[in-house]
This record gives structure tokens, C-alpha cells and sequence, in this order.
């Protein structure tokens, strides 16, 4: 009589098929151990698929000294992290898997491919060749746990069926709520909850700026290069950063203003007065924008107009706008033009001044700020302090960074420890 083969249990359960979930779950597998992932969705990765506008900002190749600096919270618990698993390391896990990398300006690290498909494809099968065994379209129910530790979990299958899994080690990895309809739509944050953590408030990170600015509406689909930005709040000064500003109908974007949006948006929920003041000729000091305007003026004809003269200092679509926001009509003749005018004109070059009402919501938010309280969790292991045997990495964790390829690190990092698990 043939004699059925046993059926052995899982060693661990990995919640959620992202960046940090795949990692986690083919690192354990990697170490010997049995691992079912479990995705809601259709497929893993969806949100690795659609980063950096399809072409995946991978992680940025920055020093560690210097990488360490664009985390924005809670960047001592990540340390060890990052240690083990840092921006070389990931690297090298792309390449060893067929992926070419470029480093691009910022030190930003991109597939040659272009395609963010390659980096998603990349970690399933890191998954599958050690193992993995993973159930899409299964959405998780319950942490199950006995006393102050982990021993399973209860989930919906595909075919709607409630069924429960026992394991003695659970790894959530369920993201945060930005991008929702990639599936991040907050779980882990109630699973943590329910066992006992405390999760720090949730709020939109590099996300766009609103402005009650009139010109705005001109705006639409404008990038403005190499400028410097001011962020300012209740009068002061808070945060200064160089490179390019975008305008949208979602409001104002592009690396300086998402990685001034942290800031932004904790002073906004405050009910602070938050403004957002833009150089766009941070190369020349007053002095030297007045000679550079006179010099133009000079070889223009007096006849033409107001609005020529802006050509030659900005981009076409900021022409109108600009003339509009120094209430000088851009038919105006040169000659007419008044020394109170080219003041206005000089100090509004240097400092364009965009009141910050609002922030996107979590739909255009790249990462989300808040999460499971690192304080909860022990920064060597990823281990829940407050349950035995639950982890936790990636976007779930209060960790969150500028933009660059910092977020996606922070996932390949805490996913990695947090599979560097013993029998």
C-alpha cells in the first residue's frame, strides 16, 4: 500500500508580497526554513511595479554615513538594519540575479532596463527557486496567538473559505496606506494593534503640496529645474533644498517639494502657517540678476514687450503666470518698464512664494510617515518586544526617508533581518 508523504508545517508565515515581504520570506527560505507567503492580491509586488514612475528607484549608492542622513525617522533603529543588509548588499542581490543596475544623478540607483518589472520579477524569484510557497488573492484575518506568542494565523482564501494555518513565527510585512489600490491599505497597522502596539500616528510622506496660489492653475505640467526652495513655517525658516519642482493637478511636486512634504504636512495638521518660497535663479544674487536684466533690456528694442523680457529669464509656460503674479501686463513696452517694476520683478525671481495650504492624500503619497512604534520592536531581529515570535519590516515600521531610493532600501534591509531567522 503506497504511504501518503507527510505534510510538514511551515516554519514561518510571511503577510504581504512586497518589497519587504518577498525579501523576508526568500531570505528565510534561504535559511532552511518552510515559508508560506500570503498576498491579497492578484500578484506580488504591485506597488515595486509602479515606483518611481515604472522605472524603480532601487536604492541610492550614497556612503552610509551620508545614507543615514536622509532617514527621517527613527534612523538609529534602522542602523542595525542596514548593517547587515545595506545599499551594496542590494545591489549586489540584483546583479547576482541577471539585473542590471545604473547609478544615475543623486547617486540613484535604477535598473538599465528601465523597467520595474525586472526588480519585482527579480525578488518572486528569489522566493520560488528557495521555495516559497505562496497563495495569492488570500486575505489575512487574524494574527493568531497563544498567551505572548505568535502560533498561526486565520485568512480568506481565494475561493472565499475562512481557514486558519499554524505556525510559530509570523513575519508582517503588510506596507503602509499610500498608494492603496496596490493593496497597502493599512492591515497590519489593526493586526499590530489588536496584539498590544502602539502605532504612531499615520500621515502622507513625499507627497504633493497644495497651494491656495492663483497662478496655479497656469502651472499645470511645468518643471522647473535646478531652483532652490525654502520651506517656511510660522515665519521661519525649516528646510532648504536644491534641484526640480513640478507643478500638477495634484498640486506641487517634484524631489524638492516631496522631500520637503514631511514637514510640511506635520506643521499642516498642526494648524501652522506653512509657505513655500522658490529661487529660480539661485546662481545669481540680486546685484547680479539687476546687471544681468539691465544687459538684456539694453539689447532689446523699446518697442517690445514686457512679456519678451521674461522669455529670456524663465521658461514660456511661466511668462503669463509671472506677469500676472507682479500685475505687469506682458505687452507692456521695455521702456515703460520703472526701476519699483524691475525691483518687484528681481525679488519675485528670487523668492516666488507659494502659501501651502493642503497636502495629497495617501493615494499620490510615495511612502507613509508613522507606523508600528520602533520602540516595540527589537532593532537587531525585527521581533515584536510585545509578542513572541511576530515581526515586522518595511513600511508597516514607523521608518520612513527622503526620496532616492532610501524607501525601498529601508524595505530590503528590515526584510532581510527579519528572515535571518533560527530553527
Amino acid at each position: 500500500m503506497e504511504q501518503l508523504e507527510e505534510i510538514q508545517p511551515y516554519d514561518v508565515i510571511v503577510v504581504g508580497a512586497g518589497a519587504a515581504g518577498m525579501m523576508a520570506a526568500g531570505t528565510a527560505a534561504r535559511n532552511g526554513m518552510r515559508v508560506l507567503l500570503l498576498e491579497k492580491m492578484e500578484k506580488s509586488g504591485r506597488k515595486v511595479r509602479i515606483t518611481g514612475k515604472g522605472r524603480c528607484n532601487v536604492t541610492n549608492a550614497r556612503p552610509p554615513e551620508e545614507f543615514a542622513s536622509q532617514i527621517r525617522t527613527n534612523a538609529d533603529f534602522f542602523a542595525p538594519a542596514f548593517a547587515e543588509f545595506n545599499n551594496r548588499s542590494t545591489i549586489r542581490f540584483f546583479e547576482r540575479r541577471g539585473v542590471q543596475l545604473d547609478i544615475e544623478r543623486g547617486e540613484r540607483v535604477f535598473p538599465h532596463s528601465g523597467k520595474a518589472w525586472d526588480i519585482a520579477t527579480a525578488l518572486l524569484e528569489y522566493c520560488v527557486e528557495n521555495g516559497v510557497k505562496i497563495l495569492y488573492d488570500t486575505r489575512v484575518k487574524e494574527i493568531m496567538t497563544l498567551g505572548d506568542r505568535v502560533f498561526g494565523v486565520k485568512y480568506i482564501n481565494k475561493r472565499g473559505f475562512e481557514r486558519k494555518e499554524e505556525c510559530p513565527r509570523v513575519i508582517l510585512t503588510t506596507g503602509g496606506v499610500s498608494y492603496p489600490a496596490t493593496g497597502s491599505t493599512g492591515d497590519g497597522y489593526g493586526f499590530a494593534a489588536d496584539l498590544g502596539h502602539t502605532i504612531e500616528p499615520l500621515r502622507p510622506s513625499l507627497t504633493p503640496l497644495v497651494t491656495s496660489h492663483p497662478q496655479m492653475k497656469y502651472l499645470e505640467g511645468l518643471l522647473l529645474r535646478n531652483v532652490r526652495a525654502v520651506l517656511w513655517i510660522d515665519g521661519e525658516p525649516v528646510r532648504e533644498e536644491f534641484g526640480e519642482l513640478g507643478f500638477s493637478d495634484r498640486g506641487i511636486e517634484g524631489a524638492v517639494a516631496l522631500r520637503m512634504s514631511r514637514d510640511a504636512v506635520d506643521a499642516l495638521i498642526d494648524e501652522r502657517r506653512v509657505k513655500l518660497v522658490v529661487d529660480l535663479k539661485p546662481a545669481l544674487d540680486e546685484a547680479t540678476l539687476r546687471d544681468r536684466i539691465a544687459r538684456e533690456t539694453a539689447e532689446m528694442e523699446p518697442t517690445e514687450f514686457f512679456g519678451e523680457l521674461l522669455r529670456k529669464l524663465v521658461p514660456k509656460p511661466l511668462v503669463m503666470p509671472l506677469a500676472q503674479e507682479l500685475d505687469i501686463h506682458s505687452k507692456n513696452y521695455i521702456s515703460k518698464l520703472t526701476e519699483a517694476q524691475i525691483t518687484r520683478l528681481i525679488r519675485t525671481l528670487k523668492g516666488l512664494t507659494f502659501p501651502i495650504t493642503d497636502y495629497a492624500p495617501f493615494e499620490y503619497a510615495v511612502t507613509t510617515a508613522g507606523g508600528v512604534s520602533c520602540a516595540e520592536v527589537d532593532p537587531k531581529t525585527m521581533q515584536s518586544l510585545k509578542v513572541r515570535d511576530l515581526y515586522f519590516a518595511g513600511e508597516i515600521l514607523d521608518l520612513d526617508a527622503n526620496t532616492g531610493g532610501y524607501n525601498l532600501q529601508i524595505a530590503f534591509s528590515t526584510g532581510h533581518l527579519a528572515g535571518m531567522l533560527k530553527k
